[in-house]
């Protein structure tokens, strides 16, 4: 009796082994496909493995992104907004405004979706502009808030008609996200996804390690052309996001948030912090930039199992860079 249940287990294990096998010989002959492109006014670089080219579900993915939060789309949800046009926004809207009103609450307004007339005037935004004057900042500041907006029922609710938003901060890292979960929706376990610097990874790369990315040094370089490094990570289901503009344009970074809460461009660099989707740890990173080296490395340290790097410009010591990792795995 126990040599017929010896050989059953024997038979069972043998099985499991040749099943494992073939999985992982299936795995490891399977393809990675490499994508890339333009979106939201940038450039997105994917890749994954599975058995045939996605970048058109890929791009069908990033096209409802689009519609909803570009700016430049003429078509796109926040473009009728911008235009006061009576509208019921959709899911994808509805996500990113909720998260924006939060970072915004979080940073007491540092951070704030309603900048666009005032990223405009820096000539940073969809439409043209130059050098403002203390004079037209003001001006422009009258009709900027956070608390200038809301919503209801699906729609949009301004206080003041000139009143627009942008949501450029945030659209990137939620497009990685839409196209991560479609990924997974498609049973793939290893891939990479950047959009614009925002990335999300899962499982390991073509090389059969984790997948390394790279953090651009900061530095004043309107030709953004100095790509030198300041290190290299290796992550493994884990993402990063970045924050902030470092590349110095005749002496400011127009950026997302308003420096000291008055309007003026604000200089900050980079932020990357790991685990959950990348638009709550866009959430982390502008709640940092908002307040700046020291608050921010006090709201870095309140987080668990965060681990962060400031690198700061002397002699001011002005938050320049923020490295925030966390050792909590991502679900892939």
């Amino acid at each position: 009796m126990k040599s017929k249940k010896n050989i059953f287990r024997v038979i069972f294990l043998l099985l499991l082994i040749g099943a494992t096998i073939k999985i992982a010989c299936s795995q490891h002959n399977t393809p990675y496909q490499h994508n890339e492109g333009m979106i939201f006014g940038t450039v997105y670089h994917i890749t994954y493995q599975y058995g045939e080219d996605l970048n058109k579900d890929i791009l069908a993915e990033l096209q409802k992104v689009d519609d909803a939060l570009s700016m430049f789309n003429k078509q796109s949800e926040i473009t009728k907004v911008n235009n006061n046009q009576d509208i019921v926004v959709g899911r994808m809207f509805k996500e990113v405004f909720t998260l924006a009103e939060m970072v915004s609450e979080d940073t007491n307004g540092a951070f704030d979706i309603t900048v666009a007339p005032l990223v405009n005037a820096w000539g940073f935004g969809f439409k043209n502009g130059s050098m403002p004057t203390k004079h037209t900042i003001d001006s422009l500041r009258t009709f900027v808030g956070f608390d200038k907006v809301s919503m209801k029922d699906g729609r949009i609710k301004k206080a003041d008609p000139r009143t627009m938003l942008d949501c450029g901060a945030i659209a990137k890292g939620y497009g990685s996200d839409v196209v991560a979960d479609f990924l997974r929706r498609k049973g793939i376990d290893n891939f990479m996804v950047e959009i614009g610097g925002e990335v999300v990874t899962c499982g390991i790369s073509e090389k059969r390690v984790p997948w390394k990315i790279g953090v651009t040094k900061p530095s004043d370089d309107p030709t953004n052309t100095n790509q030198e490094l300041q290190t290299v990570l290796n992550i493994t289901d884990r993402a990063m996001a970045t924050s902030g503009n470092y590349r110095n344009v005749e002496g400011t970074s127009p950026h997302h948030r308003s420096e000291d809460r008055t309007a003026r461009a604000a200089q900050s660099a980079l932020c990357h912090s790991h685990r959950r989707p990348l638009r709550h740890r866009r959430r982390l990173c502008h709640l940092i930039h908002g307040y700046g080296h020291g608050e921010g490395k006090e709201g870095a340290g309140a987080q668990p199992q965060a681990h962060g790097l400031f690198h700061l410009r002397r002699p001011q010591r002005q938050l320049r860079c923020v490295v925030l990792a966390f050792d909590e795995r991502q679900d892939c």
